[in-house]
């Protein structure tokens, strides 16, 4: 088995390690004896052909980067929303997840977004930053890592990432973070948010393994020990 994993715009949107989540995807893949290939395209690049893709990620950036990145995608919006209602399984981070709306609001422009999820940002009065913790509801235990983001996300009937449990989340006041949509993860989690959280990462290659092949079993389990020790302490620390 091989999965190809594209990694959009690295050179550009890659804020507080957000890298990492690409090399935790590649090595729970390569323990696990399956091929993984990642493939970087930058600005430099020409049009993007996600014919091959099994995972898409998206990762965070300034809202002048976004906006460099967002004029990119947006020639290439039609294939990219092909991919994600073909079930492909794309992962967005941060403003890589505010993107994917159909716009993001800032006090003196409006970025427009690839509206291939039906919500939508605007920028806050102030930051929220600080440690998060979540509860979702397709994964065993919790999902935990750093948010640091000025805009407020509504995302309408879309399934959230999970309820806040500590942390500010999507739009400070209804109490979730994140989208999940098909096979898209969207989140303001950054830390990076896969090492943190191997659960949700083997939900994720889960899901782009099962697209690719009708006789997938499921994944092997890995010796997650010290993984569930960091993402505990986290928990036990902020979760009242």
């Amino acid at each position: 088995m091989r999965i190809k994993i594209y990694h959009l715009y690295p050179d550009l949107l890659n804020l507080y390690g957000d890298r990492g989540n690409i090399e935790c995807m590649r090595k729970r893949l390569i323990w696990r004896g399956i091929d993984a290939e990642v493939i970087m395209h930058t600005c430099d690049d020409g049009k993007l052909d996600l014919s091959d893709a099994d995972i898409v990620f998206i990762g965070g950036g300034s809202d002048r980067e976004q906006k460099i990145v967002c004029d990119k995608l947006l020639e290439q919006r039609k294939e990219i929303k092909e991919y994600v209602e073909n079930n492909g399984t794309l992962v967005a981070v941060c403003g890589g997840y505010q993107l994917l709306g159909k716009y993001y609001k800032l006090h003196d422009e409006t970025i427009e977004g690839l509206d291939i999820l039906d919500i939508f940002t605007e920028q806050g009065k102030k930051r929220l930053i600080g440690n998060i913790v979540l509860e979702p509801d397709f994964i065993e235990g919790n999902i935990v890592g750093f948010e640091n983001h000025g805009g407020r996300t509504y995302i309408g009937n879309h399934k959230p990432l999970g309820k806040v449990v500590y942390g500010y989340g999507n739009d400070e006041k209804t109490g979730y973070e994140g989208v999940v949509y098909k096979n898209v993860v969207a989140t303001y989690l950054h830390g990076p948010l896969l090492p943190k959280n191997p659960k949700l990462c083997d939900y994720i290659l889960t899901n782009a393994l099962k697209r690719k092949y009708t006789d997938f079993k499921g994944l092997t389990p890995l010796g997650d020990e010290l993984e569930e020790i960091a993402n505990g302490y986290i928990v036990n620390r902020f979760k009242k």
